[in-house]
C-alpha cells in the first residue's frame, strides 16, 4: 500500500510544479449543489489546490434550488432555449438563493476546511457588466412571436481587478453569476458562460466545469463513450451531429470562449464522482473531457 501511495504523489509532482502559482476557475453546479457530501468533497479539493500553490476562483450556479424555491412560493419556473425566463419576482428569488444561500454556504465550507473564502456578485467592484438579452423572435404555430425572457443577461465587460487583489492575499473568491447593467439592474447570467468569461479575463491556466455527467459522451446512455479530448475545430461538427446538445451546449461554448481567449485548457468533469477534480488535474489518465486549442496540443 505504501508504494502505491508514493506513486500517486510522484505522479502528481510534475503537475503540481506546472500549476504552481497559476489561476484556475472552477464552476460548481448540478448535483453538487443539492448534495451536502459532494459539495464538501469539492470544496475540500479546492482548498487543497490553494495549499499546493494554485489560485482557485469558484463560480457557482444554483438552478435546481431557484426552481425549488419558486415552486415553494407558488411560482412556476419557465425556460426558453435552456434559459430561465426571469421576471422581477424570479430575479429577486434568484438573488436570494444564489447570494444569500449558496454563496454564503460555499464561503462557510471553505473556512471550515482551513481556507479563506470571500463572496462576490457582479455588482462588487463592477466586476461583471452586462446587458439584457434582446427580445427573441420565434415561430409558434407558424406565427412569428416575440419572446422577452426578462432579466437574463449577457456579460460585456469583466473587471477582474478585485479578484487579482484577493488572490494575491490568499483568498478564494466565490462568485454568484449575477451581472449589473448600466442602470444598476441585476441580470441573471448562465453560470457556465460567466465562468468562461472570468477565466478569459484572468488569463487563467485552466477552466474546470463541473457537471452531472462524465464529460462529453458520444452516446448519452453509454458512460463508456466519453470523448476525452476535443479540439476547438471539432466543436461545431459535434453540435451539428447532435453529440453536443441541451445543457452541454453552454458548457462547451463557455469552454471554447475561454480557450480562444488564452486559457490553456478547459475540462468538463463529473462533480458527483468523489475527488474527480484531483484525478483530472494530477494524474496521467484524467477522468473528464478536455477542450484545447491549436497552441496547446492535447498531450
Amino acid at each position: 500500500m505504501g508504494l502505491k501511495r508514493e506513486n500517486v504523489l510522484i505522479e502528481a509532482l510534475p503537475y503540481m510544479q506546472e500549476f504552481y502559482d497559476s489561476i484556475m476557475v472552477i464552476k460548481v453546479g448540478g448535483n453538487a449543489m443539492v448534495s451536502a457530501q459532494i459539495m464538501e468533497d469539492i470544496i475540500k479539493d479546492i482548498v487543497l489546490l490553494r495549499y499546493v500553490g494554485i489560485k482557485p476562483v469558484i463560480v457557482h450556479g444554483g438552478g435546481p434550488e431557484i426552481t425549488e424555491k419558486m415552486e415553494r412560493m407558488g411560482k412556476k419556473a419557465e425556460f426558453f432555449q435552456g434559459l430561465r425566463i426571469t421576471d422581477d419576482e424570479t430575479m429577486e428569488i434568484a438573488r436570494m438563493v444564489l447570494v444569500g444561500n449558496i454563496n454564503t454556504k460555499i464561503v462557510s465550507l471553505i473556512g471550515m476546511f482551513g481556507g479563506k473564502g470571500v463572496g462576490f456578485t457582479g455588482y462588487d467592484g463592477r466586476m461583471i457588466l452586462g446587458h439584457k438579452q434582446a427580445v427573441k423572435r420565434v415561430l409558434i404555430d407558424g406565427v412569428e412571436t416575440e419572446v422577452d425572457i426578462g432579466w437574463v443577461g449577457e456579460s460585456e465587460v469583466i473587471n477582474p481587478e478585485i479578484l487579482h487583489i484577493m488572490l494575491e492575499k490568499g483568498y478564494i473568491p466565490v462568485i454568484s453569476p449575477i451581472a449589473v447593467d448600466a442602470k444598476g439592474n441585476a441580470l441573471n447570467i448562465n453560470a457556465d458562460t460567466v465562468a468562461g468569461d472570468i477565466a478569459a479575463s484572468l488569463n487563467a491556466k485552466k477552466l474546470i466545469l463541473m457537471t452531472d455527467v462524465s464529460g462529453l459522451l458520444r452516446d448519452i446512455k453509454d458512460p463508456s463513450s466519453r470523448i476525452s479530448r476535443v479540439n476547438l475545430d471539432e466543436i461545431d461538427p459535434l453540435i451539428e451531429e447532435g453529440v453536443i446538445s441541451g445543457g452541454m451546449i453552454p458548457k462547451i461554448k463557455g469552454a471554447a470562449v475561454a480557450v480562444k481567449s488564452g486559457v490553456e485548457k478547459a475540462h468538463i468533469i463529473n462533480g458527483s464522482v468523489s475527488h474527480s477534480m484531483l484525478l483530472e488535474l494530477f494524474t496521467d489518465g484524467g477522468v473528464g473531457t478536455m477542450i484545447y486549442g491549436p497552441e496547446h496540443p492535447s498531450e
